[in-house]
């Protein structure tokens, strides 16, 4: 742990993770945004204890992340972070009040989630490319490699399943027999995700692949890193998924990230008539509200069908 923290967040940190069951993902997300605010505060006021931080200590902090060009839902983030700290240390007696309540996060526009449209998935479904002149072009190749990273975009897409939970997916879990997948999701909640026959069909040719091509690899897991063998890792399938979306030409959305291929298995479900609390269920939300975002997409989509069919439009 860094020496600029405080030992009480060695303990939030601890709790978070074993109490609280929040993904190792989250808690390295805590930490580091933990290690940014008290380096801050030890680099401009010197050794402060965490009684002796104020709103205006952390005022100061969040103002020059903005000055610095963070967008207003990273800042979001951090406030997040640092409320729960000040909470879980005025209830363990380490403080008898929190600076938070003097702290207010800066407003973020309302955005509507990023999604590929359906032209551009069923692209990848056909493993072609959507560029001009190279639609002939193949996306995946037929090695491991190539296998493994269809798998990648196939189970997001298919599933919508999470980046962690992508990663930990076991390989007993992927009942190919019954067409289903079992997730592991947030604070340990178990989810059942019913496949389809392609996917299985993916699913049994990549574990194919994988005993012929790999001499060793992690049989705990269903997805490994085809020349390692070992479990994947989150900055590995984040440069699968944006590479391929760049280099065949999926042009119609900035972010391209494997949460944006969750957003489209969403958006796409919704705008094809899916119940909303099915969508819900196969997406793990705990709420209704987390999901009933995609709906806007879906409004968006019947404006624009609105705007080119209706004489008044």
């Amino acid at each position: 742990m860094s020496e600029v923290l405080p030992p009480v967040v060695d303990r939030f940190l601890a709790y978070i993770q074993l109490e609280k069951r929040y993904s190792a993902h989250t808690v390295v997300a805590y930490q580091q945004d933990l290690i940014q605010f008290f380096t801050f505060i030890r680099s401009q006021y010197g050794d402060v204890s965490l009684s002796g931080i104020s709103h205006l200590h952390v005022r100061t902090w969040l103002a020059g992340l903005m000055e610095e060009g963070m967008i207003a839902k990273t800042v979001n983030r951090k406030v997040s972070t640092l409320k729960s700290l000040f909470k879980y240390a005025l209830r363990q007696g380490e403080i008898t009040q929190t600076p938070m309540t003097k702290v207010t996060a800066p407003k973020s526009g309302s955005r509507l989630p990023h999604f590929i449209e359906e032209k551009g998935m069923q692209a990848i479904e056909d493993n072609r490319s959507m560029r001009k002149g190279r639609e002939d072009q193949v996306i995946f190749g037929d090695d491991l490699a190539g296998k493994t990273h269809r798998m990648i975009f196939e189970l997001l897409y298919h599933t919508g399943i999470r980046l962690s939970e992508l990663i930990e997916l076991k390989s007993v879990n992927a009942d190919i027999s019954r067409l289903t997948i079992k997730v592991m999701g947030k604070g340990g909640k178990e989810r059942i995700i019913p496949i389809s026959p392609l996917l299985a069909t993916l699913m049994n040719e990549y574990r194919d692949a994988k005993k012929r091509e790999l001499a060793e690899f992690d049989m705990d897991v269903l997805l490994v890193h085809p020349e390692s063998g070992r479990k994947l890792y989150p900055k590995y399938v984040y440069r699968v998924v944006r590479h391929y979306l760049s280099a065949h030409g999926i042009t119609t959305i900035s972010e391209k990230s494997p949460h944006t291929l969750r957003h489209t298995f969403a958006t796409h479900l919704m705008n094809n008539g899916a119940d909303l609390n099915a969508v819900k269920e196969l997406l793990g939300h705990a709420s209704l509200a987390s999901t009933q975002v995609y709906t806007h997409n879906t409004i968006e989509k019947l404006k624009e069908a609105y705007k080119k069919a209706h004489p008044k439009g």
